[in-house]
């Protein structure tokens, strides 16, 4: 039996920015044979963090890694709960999870602000809170000043997932900087794209340092310092794990941070695009398209009319040669999480009503404007019933 194809795509959901610069400096890393974390992981950190305004940044393997790492410097446990959107994906639930703590699940702000509610996050603090994480959704700011608020008032840590959102300056500064620990995601879709990727920056030095050797088994020296050394001795003084990039990883992140600048131009000249014609269809809600500051633009999210078959329009879409998806199922809505004690201690109405109206529009920088065009007129007559 021959395997099933995959559709030949029109316009697909995703796609990256990869080309001969990054092919050249993955070869320059094969022909060094040194591929663990070393000298190209270091200097992704330095420009990274550069960017950002912060004083040092800790790559790992992934956005989860960096999720996980940060709760892992809270010193979790059982009793402890973190407050979260509930409209995310399930890593951060799982991250808190792991460390036998509660994800507790906050409602998200409204249908063109997907982002978390401090409103909501406020009524679900308690003397249990340690972390709020505040997710900027598609690549939008969540309201920071309100949830930094909320945080200082109950001594709580302020943990922003940018996954979606690098490079974004918000309020005089860059996004993941605003909270005491900044967690990033350079995934094969991701704006910034090393194949699997992470990055972590926090405020406090120490908690960085902390990160740092928690990503590595918590040694003491690393495997490349002691090849550079010959010294082989080192201690294990607290318990980590392997959430360490590869050289491979940190030189494409290198040349993808270099090209951001022109994907983010693409992508706003395409979004500017969709809801051009998108406007024929006022019915449709249109998230962030009221916002007026920076973005990473991350997806192209809408929210169907109400009653909308949502998977007669991804069908008919798909016909149509245009890719989508969901992002994402609420964190509630998985079997895993269905049942747990902090799900139900807010009514996620918001949530709950967008969720089965959410769908994703191809979105990329590789796109042309007669893509965004195709895709948002395939979109139309879907709705049109045509």
């Amino acid at each position: 039996m021959s395997a099933p194809t995959a559709p030949r795509w029109r316009v697909t959901l995703a796609d990256n920015t990869v080309d001969e610069q990054e092919i050249a400096a993955v070869t320059d890393v094969l022909r060094s044979r040194w591929l663990s974390a070393g000298t190209q992981t270091a200097a992704f950190e330095r420009e990274f963090a550069d960017r950002l305004g912060a004083d040092d940044a800790v790559a790992v393997s992934s956005g989860t890694a960096a999720l996980h790492l940060a709760m892992m410097a809270l010193d979790l446990g059982p009793g402890d709960e973190v407050i979260m959107p509930a409209l995310t994906f399930v890593a951060s639930a799982a991250v808190v999870a792991l460390a036998g703590a509660t994800p507790v699940l906050a409602d998200v702000c409204a249908p063109d602000d997907l982002t978390v509610d401090p409103a909501d996050v406020t009524r679900l603090v308690t003397p249990r809170t340690r972390a709020v994480v505040a997710m900027h959704y598609a690549g939008y700011p969540a309201d920071l000043a309100a949830l930094r608020m909320v945080c200082d008032r109950h001594g709580v840590v302020l943990v922003e997932d940018a996954a979606h959102a690098p490079v974004v300056e918000h309020e005089g500064r860059m996004l993941g900087t605003h909270g005491d620990i900044g967690c990033f995601s350079f995934f094969a879709t991701k704006n910034v794209t090393s194949g699997e990727g992470g990055m972590v920056l926090a405020g406090d030095p120490a908690v960085r340092e902390r990160i740092r050797l928690a990503r590595s088994h918590h040694l003491t020296t690393s495997t490349w310092d002691r090849r550079s050394s010959g010294d082989a001795s080192y201690d294990v003084a607290g318990i980590g794990l392997n959430y360490r990039p590869t050289e491979v990883s940190a030189a494409l992140g290198r040349v993808q941070l270099g090209r951001l600048g022109r994907d983010r131009q693409r992508r706003r000249e395409l979004v500017a695009t969709y809801r051009e014609v998108l406007a024929a269809a006022p019915e449709l809600v249109l998230p962030f398209a009221g916002r007026t500051g920076d973005s990473a633009l991350h997806l192209m999210p809408v929210v169907l009319p109400e009653g909308t078959d949502r998977g007669g329009v991804r069908e008919g879409l798909a016909a149509a040669g245009v890719q989508t998806s969901v992002h994402y199922p609420p964190v509630h809505h998985l079997s895993a999480y269905r049942d747990s004690a902090g799900a139900g201690r807010s009514a996620l109405t918001v949530t709950d009503a967008v969720a089965p109206r959410l769908l994703s529009l191809p979105l990329h920088s590789r796109m042309s404007d007669d893509d965004a065009v195709l895709a948002g007129r395939a979109l139309l007559s879907c709705l049109r019933g045509r």
